[in-house]
Order: C-alpha cells, then structure tokens, then sequence
C-alpha cells in the first residue's frame, strides 16, 4: 500500500447551496469539507462505509480547532489535505488544510478523533489489522514537519 504524506482528496468543487449572504463560502461547509477528506483518509486506512456496516465500528470527532485564512467562493476548486501527526490504540489526532487548487491556503482544521464501537456506544481499540493501517499512515506522514499552526490555543492577546 503506498501512502501519500500528506494524503491528499480528490479536487473538490464549492457547491452553490453553501454559499451565504456574504457571498462567499459559510463556515459551517469548511468543515464538510475537511470530513469529506477525512472520510477519504479513514477509507483507505480501512475505516470506511463497509468498517462501520460490518464491524459496528466508526471514528466519532472529540475536538475540532479550525483556522479560516481566506474566503473560498463559488467559482473555487479546493483539494484539502490530512497529515496524520499523532495516534493511540483508541484516538486518531490529525491536521488538515483546505488550498485552492492554485495553491493558496484557505482554512486549517485540527482533529482529535475517537475510535468508537457502536454497540456502545463506547470508547474501544482499534482492531490490530486497522491499527496496523493507522500505523503505517503516521510513519509516512512522520517525516513531515509538525505543522506551524498545529496545538493553537484561542486567546485575546493582550498589549
């Protein structure tokens, strides 16, 4: 299995429903677009669709800190990358950039997720094949650098 560091979806079109009346894209689709990654991600470390309808198990999110850096409009094709930069036997914590297919940065997420069993629900294990999976994901992405904008606290800072 060869592993992309970071991983990197498919180009992705901004769709017209989720543009608000500022006219550029709402908050909120940032994030759909940054699961919609993540989804792409979790497949292919074997945590996909079929994961969670045969093995009742899934990744629910914990903690989320997202960045926004410049507005995306209608017109825009993003791709967004995941960079796996921390793991556990129960927890996944990842990095994800939203660019424009330019290249320019958009939005940054940090992720904490949670590996649950649905018959819970319940805080559980991965399975040794999917760790495995998970496993070899972080090795590939540790050789990236620790991103400047990963473990950002809010705060106002005062002069």
């Amino acid at each position: 299995m060869s592993i992309s560091a970071p991983f990197v979806s498919q180009p992705m079109d901004i769709e017209k429903e989720w543009i608000d009346y500022n006219g550029h894209l709402n908050m909120a689709y940032y994030n759909v677009l940054f699961d919609r990654c993540s989804d792409e991600a979790f497949e292919a470390m074997g945590m996909g669709l079929d994961y969670v309808k045969e093995r009742r198990l899934t990744v629910y999110t914990a903690e989320v800190h997202v960045c926004y850096v410049q507005e995306l409009h209608l017109d825009h094709k993003v791709r967004i990358s995941l960079q796996l930069i921390d793991h556990d036997d129960k927890r996944l914590r990842t990095y994800q950039e939203i660019r424009h297919v330019d290249g320019w940065l958009a939005a940054t997420s940090e992720i904490l997720s949670l590996h649950v069993d649905m018959s819970g629900p319940k805080v559980a294990p991965f399975p040794a094949d999917v760790l495995a999976k998970v496993e070899a994901m972080r090795a590939a992405h540790s050789a990236l650098p620790m991103p400047e904008r990963a473990g950002r606290s809010i705060g106002i800072k005062r002069k």
